[in-house]
């Protein structure tokens, strides 16, 4: 259920991250209550995933496959270019998420 907790933290998270682009600079009201109750909601969620995932474990995951998500976003939906050099860094994020949770005793499998 934890997990659960967790990727709901992070599918709130980037939504409320695309939307702050919409927000433009938070003039426009609707996407601005977006990122509000997005965030909101993701930090609820996040909070009830900490009761049983570490710290460091659960901010490792969530950051990381919002960046991965959130870069996914930007190119195919606002269409924002990416480089090679930016695929690389977001797989060596990929590697650091897989190592945690394969390899690491600090992970709650």
């Amino acid at each position: 259920m934890h997990y659960l907790f967790l990727a709901l933290a992070i599918f709130f998270e980037v939504i409320g991250s695309s939307f702050i682009k919409l927000s433009n600079g938070f003039m426009k009201l609707l996407p601005t209550l977006v990122v509000a109750v997005a965030y909101l909601t993701c930090f609820y969620f996040l909070s009830l995933a900490l009761k049983t995932i570490p710290l460091g474990i659960t901010y490792a995951i969530w950051g990381g496959i919002g960046i991965i998500l959130t870069a996914l976003i930007s190119v195919f939906i606002f269409k924002q270019s990416i480089d090679f050099r930016a695929i690389a860094g977001i797989g060596l994020i990929v590697t650091g998420m897989f190592m945690i949770n394969i390899f690491s005793k600090t992970a709650v499998h």
